[in-house]
């Protein structure tokens, strides 16, 4: 908690650096249990930014790691002891539509995908992006570009080519300000379908009617049975889990923010390491296509926390103090206007505001933060 703190107070020097002085100003006091100090930074009221800073800023708040304005002290921003991980299995594909064993087929997406990865981006628009992962196939990479068509950033997503030395030398970037712009995206085989070998292409229930509904069940969803020249669920975890631990995690113990596009077995993989899962509890997991999974990585500890509310709601951003000021930071530049309004009245707003978002629960959330903060608000007149 003391890193949600630290994070909090200089989210706000940021935003008060881009703000005109009026006659009064908020005060926010912090005292995390477990963490003595408190700390405490001046947000000037009211909130006033012109277009072109509003864009600056949202690209700011998207990108907290690599933020590109100019904090007010030589202090460090560490969050490297919390960052998030978004994991989305892709939308439909057509040969999902079509009740098609897929596996590794590249196939794209339907009409039905491509609205559900839209969905899907509006969900996490307004959620911190260091980076993505999606597997090699394209239904995967398309839920992933047109999920991040919908983020509040405007960044653009960009696969990184390292195939071979042409492909990297090709596809180099050489301006510094377009890279600050983008996203990259990493391709990576090793987060594809399971391979479903001599299934492939053929019907579910035509095959369930010739090898009965028993023997394609162990096929499906037995944890070490293989199909015919195919993977097993235990061969595609070693894979995915493996890459995720040699590149993803290490990004997430760096204090970066993760989205993850993949497959319902590569991801029923993945999530059997995150949450512990035994053989037999992964094999009952079922995914949804298009629906986004939010885990926080704390102190080493994946802690699930369902799945992202839409984008008008709060309640994902209070799993943690620093989503939830994160949010309540988003939202204040989203609300200002040129309108003036009496102070009493906009005082009331921001005081209600970041009080409903800090200590909103979600019923969706599994697992409870142990972690306790509480906060003291003061006004003070110039």
């Amino acid at each position: 908690m003391a890193m949600g703190a630290s994070w909090m107070q200089s989210k706000i020097g940021d935003f008060g650096s881009n703000t005109t002085l009026k006659e009064h100003h908020l005060s926010l006091l912090l005292k995390c249990d477990g963490f003595d100090k408190t700390s405490s930074r001046r947000i000037n009221w009211p909130l006033q930014i012109s277009k072109n800073k509003m864009s600056k800023f949202c690209s700011s708040l998207c990108d907290p790691i690599t933020s590109t304005l100019q904090k007010k002290t030589n202090e460090p921003l560490s969050m490297a002891n919390e960052s998030t991980l978004v994991i989305i299995r892709h939308g439909e594909s057509m040969w999902n539509e079509k009740n098609l064993f897929t596996g590794c087929v590249d196939v794209p997406l339907t009409r039905k995908g491509v609205e559900e990865a839209i969905e899907a981006g509006k969900r996490i628009s307004t959620m911190p992006f260091d980076i993505v992962y999606t597997s090699a196939l394209v239904r995967s990479q398309m839920t992933a570009m047109l999920a991040l068509t919908q983020h509040c950033c405007q960044k653009v997503p960009i696969i990184i080519h390292n195939e071979n030395e042409e492909a990297k030398i090709w596809s180099q970037i050489y301006s510094q300000e377009t890279k600050n712009e983008s996203i990259p995206v990493v391709k990576a085989w090793q987060l594809n379908e399971r391979m479903y070998g001599d299934l492939q292409g053929l019907n579910k229930q035509e095959t369930a009617e010739i090898f009965g509904k028993e023997q394609v069940y162990k096929w499906r969803r037995t944890y070490e049975v293989r199909p015919p020249n195919g993977e097993s669920l235990e061969m595609c975890l070693q894979r995915a889990v493996a890459f995720f631990k040699d590149n993803i995690e290490p990004q997430l113990m760096a204090g970066k923010h993760v989205m993850v596009v993949a497959h319902a077995n590569s991801l029923r993989s993945i999530i059997m390491y995150l949450d512990n899962l035994t053989p037999q509890e992964v094999i009952n997991l079922e995914l949804s296509t298009g629906v986004p999974m939010l885990y926080i990585y704390k102190d080493g500890k994946f802690i699930r926390r369902g799945s992202p509310a839409g984008p008008n709601e709060a309640g994902v951003y209070a799993y943690t103090s620093n989503l939830a000021v994160y949010k309540e930071k988003y939202d204040e530049m989203l609300q200002v206007t040129p309108k003036r309004r009496s102070k009493s009245t906009r005082i009331s707003t921001l005081l209600h505001g970041l009080i409903s978002k800090l200590h909103y629960h979600n019923p969706i959330m599994k697992h409870s933060d142990q972690s306790t903060c509480s906060f003291t608000l003061t006004f003070t007149k110039l």
